[in-house]
């Protein structure tokens, strides 16, 4: 799911029972189905025990080296490895049986393993996109309409997504994405190509997203995203969500919307990716689905996580949670930060309905280069979105028409007098003297602050289709427009 980190500690059958009262205190309303995995990071790429071709072991080796200098700020609400992910009985069973569990459309196309480790150049570390809880994603490149492997730079160029066995996800977690993405079409969701299912082997192959994640441009790049561009991608992610909620044939629930998994086309196009987590929504008279509480700190809703109750809210919540992201410049969670301002939205709330605190919210390396009443306008639909009454929250084609006249919105900041005003306070200095005088002058003549440094995580958090970007800021068009 786009989840990594340092390392899992993971309980026996046998210890589970000596740590009841502790587990129950700890994850009451949840329903216990088998063995809990206690994380203090989110889990890394682990060697893999391929049966197939001893060479799919460098998969796991490739991903091992990569994530021993990783660290990870996203923490996942419980999860539970199904005896699916575990059984050795599931593991050897047949092809035909695995097939069976799939509602697979005629459209995506069935890959052999072999096609897969030529089109990846033999899984070998040039190729490596990233890694997550699911396994390690490759750089591929296929036939156009076909599934044979084709010259690296030509042909079709694909992201491959294999099954670590050992890892956080699991079989169940694979059907849902592939069941999920081979029957949701849509231009703000990831497009599923195809997969591979041969002996205890599992891939899946998507379209290549050159830009990678949100979470890679806003915590990880030296310059910052460009304020329209932030729109432009809020924007993209809104409508995702709002085609599951109510656009699809069948209600959808997201449930691990967040940065990482809010992939990026060469136009910063917005895509959902990952579905391992979704769950149909309540259908006919009932008011939410009862499920285990699985999710990201920091991203999901308060009522999901005390009483596993799941509906689209908690989706807005979480959209409410990565739109304050994008505003702020900040992570959900941070402990790198003062005390107080570990937890984003418990420090955000106070200030997204004052004017004059509100520009404090605003992501410092955007030197005011942004909108004012866009700014504005997103922090207001953030506070409906992370409203702690879910009845109270948007739906998310209200969110998208709130959204739409934002990425075009050019009343920038750095131009305002009382922008000025409020930095020239931020940073010590009074507008009545001769030094603020100056420093208010200083403004008009570039419209710019100082730069100013922001305080980022180490490590790096890996994006199922993430890979590192040259070091130059995407620049909005001079009409606005991305």
């Amino acid at each position: 799911m786009g989840l990594d980190g340092d390392g899992i500690k993971v309980e026996s059958c046998e210890s589970k029972g000596k740590k009841k009262k502790k587990e129950k205190e700890e994850k009451e309303g949840v329903e216990d189905t088998g063995c809990w995995i206690k994380l203090r990071f989110i889990g890394s790429c682990i060697s893999s025990k391929s049966k197939v071709d001893s060479s799919i072991s460098s998969i796991s080796t490739i991903c091992e080296n990569k994530s021993k200098n990783d660290t990870s700020k996203d923490q996942p609400i419980a999860q539970v490895i199904s005896s699916t992910t575990t059984s050795n009985a599931e593991s050897n069973s047949s092809t035909s049986k695995l097939e069976e569990e799939l509602r697979v459309s005629s459209r995506l196309r069935k890959f052999t393993f072999n096609d897969l480790k030529l089109a990846t150049r033999n899984f070998r570390p040039e190729s490596l996109l990233g890694e997550g809880g699911f396994g390690c994603v490759f750089k591929g490149w296929i036939e156009e309409n076909g599934t044979a492997p084709v010259k690296p730079g030509t042909g079709l160029t694909v992201a491959v997504k294999t099954l670590n066995h050992d890892g956080l996800q699991g079989h169940k977690e694979w059907l849902a994405e592939v069941n999920y993405l081979s029957d949701l079409i849509h231009q703000n969701l990831v497009n599923l190509i195809g997969y591979c299912i041969e002996d205890d082997q599992r891939l899946l192959v998507y379209e290549f997203m050159p830009r990678g994640s949100l979470e890679n441009h806003l915590f990880r790049r030296s310059l910052p995203l460009p304020w329209s561009i932030r729109m432009k991608i809020a924007l993209g992610a809104a409508k995702g969500l709002a085609f599951l909620h109510e656009e699809a044939e069948r209600p959808v629930i997201y449930r691990d919307f967040k940065t990482s998994n809010i992939l990026l086309d060469a136009d910063y196009n917005a895509k959902l990716s990952d579905f391992g987590l979704a769950k149909d929504g309540p259908e006919g008279d009932k008011t939410h689905v009862s499920t285990r509480v699985m999710g990201t700190y920091g991203y999901a809703a308060p009522e999901y996580v005390m009483t596993g109750h799941l509906t689209s809210k908690s989706d807005v919540y979480s959209f409410g949670v990565v739109l304050l992201e994008m505003i702020t410049g900040r992570r959900s969670m941070d402990k790198n930060r003062p005390n107080g301002e570990h937890n984003l939205v418990e420090w955000a709330r106070p200030q997204l309905g004052e004017r004059r605190r509100f520009y404090r919210l605003i992501d410092p390396r955007l030197e005011g280069h942004f909108s004012i009443k866009g700014a504005q306008k997103a922090a207001q639909l953030a506070a409906r979105c992370l409203s702690r009454d879910p009845k109270v929250r948007p739906m998310m084609s209200e969110v998208v028409e709130a959204l739409k006249p934002l990425p075009s919105l050019k009343d920038m900041a750095s131009s305002s007098y009382y922008f000025q005003t409020m930095q020239a306070d931020r940073v010590g200095f009074s507008p009545n003297t001769k030094d603020g005088l100056r420093t208010q002058r200083s403004f008009s003549r570039n419209g710019q602050l100082p730069p100013r440094s922001l305080s980022i995580p180490n490590g790096s958090h890996a994006s199922p289709h993430h890979y590192q970007f040259p070091q130059n800021s995407p620049k909005p068009k001079p009409d606005g427009k991305s």
